[in-house]
């Protein structure tokens, strides 16, 4: 595993998201031991802000501890996903029906690039970029509907998500999001708060993990 060092400003924080970016990316597996004393080497400072974040992220269900044995990734448990994708569901239900009556050109303008990202991405196959301009789009309604509730429950429950979709990306409905996307924006345009709550529901719907 190969964590880039970072600056030695907040540590704590910067630890908690290279340690996180880590685990939702794949580089630190699910199932993968972590010991504080490696990651606190690789990233260029000391164990205790590497305590602190393995600490935080324990409690967001990314690694499990077993006192006076080990500390690991989290498994991938599709129950779990499941779980997270309701709620992230849900919220992004929110945050796209509450602003759309009000949403500025600007904010709408905003969406457009993201959207056009997505689609030559998932052309591409370009998992990353996909997932990063997907996040850029949708976060123009999280950012509108101004609600931190929404935006700090999104934030906490969509990395569970993001391990499973890398893993199922061959798989993914790319398509079909990149349809959906247009028929988001053309909603938000309409200011038809309800078809775009609507539209969003159905696009993270189709993140359902399936059973094997």
């Amino acid at each position: 595993m190969n964590l880039k060092p970072v600056g030695r400003t907040l540590l704590r924080d910067q630890a908690y998201r290279a340690i996180k970016d880590a685990i939702v990316a794949g580089t630190l597996a699910p199932g993968q031991l972590v010991k504080d004393r490696e990651l606190a080497e690789q990233l260029g400072f000391s164990r205790a802000p590497v305590r602190d974040a393995l600490s935080r992220l324990a409690d967001e269900g990314l690694v499990e501890s077993k006192p006076q044995s080990h500390t690991r990734v989290t498994p991938l448990i599709l129950r779990d996903v499941h779980d997270a994708l309701v709620v992230v569901r849900a919220m992004h239900e929110v945050a796209a029906r509450a602003p759309v009556p009000s949403l500025t050109a600007p904010d709408i303008a905003g969406m457009r690039p993201a959207k056009d990202e997505f689609a030559d991405a998932v052309h591409a196959g370009d998992v990353e970029r996909a997932l990063r301009s997907d996040d850029a789009l949708h976060d123009v309604l999280v950012a509108a509907c101004d609600n931190r509730a929404v935006a700090a429950t999104i934030d906490r429950y969509t990395p569970l998500i993001r391990r499973l979709e890398r893993q199922q990306f061959a798989t993914f409905p790319g398509q079909r999001s990149v349809v959906r996307h247009e028929e988001l924006i053309e909603a938000c345009v309409a200011g038809d708060a309800e078809t775009a709550a609507a539209i969003t529901s159905t696009i993270w719907s189709s993140l359902e993990p399936r059973k094997e």
